[in-house]
């Protein structure tokens, strides 16, 4: 049975490796890895690069646009969220509290943090692109109501950042 996964599994990746699916598969891993799944697409991105040299700005932008896509729709997961418990709680918008703190998180560190990202807003999806902290800054911009196509601008100027600056500095150092 585990000879059966492990084969299947070097097989899917054998396909998206091809250079014809490059592209295709790099917007997938980079939309996936955007949400709250553990993933990182930046050795996607590099391997086809790396196989492939001259589409560099394709893959990049590729990639941009699937991540950026990705922290959208964690944006939405954390709206719906903050509208799901808000119902549950039986708050409605004139009602709350100017307060929004998430459930559970009563620790003066969560209070800073959820603080700090009301106070710098939209800008601060900039930093979506980190590692561990990024990908739930977009589910907290949502619950927060940041605006959502400010929000989705400074993402993608992160995340191009991010693609452009890996991938070169990989590209250059092998």
């Amino acid at each position: 049975m585990e000879d059966a996964l492990m084969a299947g599994v070097a097989a899917v990746l054998h396909y998206l490796s091809m250079p014809e699916i490059g592209l295709g598969a790099v917007f997938v891993i980079a939309f996936v890895s955007a949400t709250l799944l553990p993933m990182g697409s930046e050795p996607a991105v590099f391997g086809l690069v790396k196989l492939q040299p001259d589409i560099f700005w394709p893959a990049v932008l590729v990639a941009t646009v699937g991540n950026t896509l990705g922290g959208a729709l964690t944006w939405w997961m954390g709206l719906a969220a903050r509208q799901a418990a808000d119902k549950v709680r039986h708050v409605d918008d004139h009602a709350a509290s100017g307060e929004a703190l998430l459930p559970g998180h009563d620790k003066p560190a969560d209070h800073r943090a959820l603080r700090w990202l009301q106070r710098y807003g939209a800008p601060a999806c900039l930093l979506s692109w980190l590692p561990v902290v990024g990908d739930p800054l977009c589910a907290v911009a949502g619950w927060l109501k940041l605006p959502f196509w400010p929000c989705l601008l400074f993402m993608a100027i992160g995340k191009l950042a991010r693609y452009v600056t890996m991938t070169a500095f990989l590209i250059h150092v092998t």
